[in-house]
């Protein structure tokens, strides 16, 4: 959410239903666990309603989700607003013929794939993911979708860190975010 823009009531209740556990997956990290947030359905449901509300008429016509919560919100929204969902997976879960991305970890590397003639040039992309922390993955995810001649018109998650400067590695792409997390 920018700045610009009224707080609707319904990101307090669903900040609520994020649980922050400490020192997971290691010492020092606080993990945002969106788990207690899908097992409350009005919660969950606000969600996916804020973000169909705000893309709805923006002519979205591919939503590509991150392996794997990025499914989970991703999927959702592409049904609500019309358009096909094409999941951006992690390497060796796509069969037959796929495109990737490789990108840097502050631990070391990924990449993710997706099949090759899922996204069409000329295509609108929203890309979805549950957290952006450092917008590695979020850069990856455009680039890729770049590469086949999509136009990525924004990204949306849930929840943004924003002392990690993930949205400044977005060169300038239009981040949508629900809950910030200081």
């Amino acid at each position: 959410m920018s700045e610009n823009e009224v707080k609707d009531p319904r990101i307090d209740g669903i900040k609520t239903k994020i649980r922050v556990v400490p020192d997971f997956p290691k010492k020092g990290i606080m993990f945002q666990d969106i788990t207690t947030l899908l097992l409350d359905p009005k919660a969950f449901k606000d969600t996916i309603d804020l973000f169909v509300e705000r893309y709805r008429h923006m002519n979205i016509s591919v939503v590509a989700g991150i392996e794997a919560r990025g499914f989970i919100f991703g999927a959702p929204i592409a049904l609500a607003i019309g358009a096909k969902f094409v999941p951006l997976r992690k390497p060796k879960k796509l069969p037959g013929e796929i495109i990737f991305e490789e990108y840097e970890l502050e631990y070391g590397s990924d990449r993710l794939e997706m099949h090759v003639e899922a996204v069409d040039s000329g295509d609108r992309a929203l890309v979805v993911d549950d957290l952006i922390a450092t917008g590695g993955t979020l850069c990856a995810a455009m680039n890729l979708l770049r590469r086949v001649g999509a136009e990525v018109v924004e990204c949306a998650c849930v929840i943004e860190l924003p002392e990690l400067n993930g949205r400044e590695r977005l060169e300038g792409k239009p981040l949508y975010v629900l809950v910030e997390y200081r």
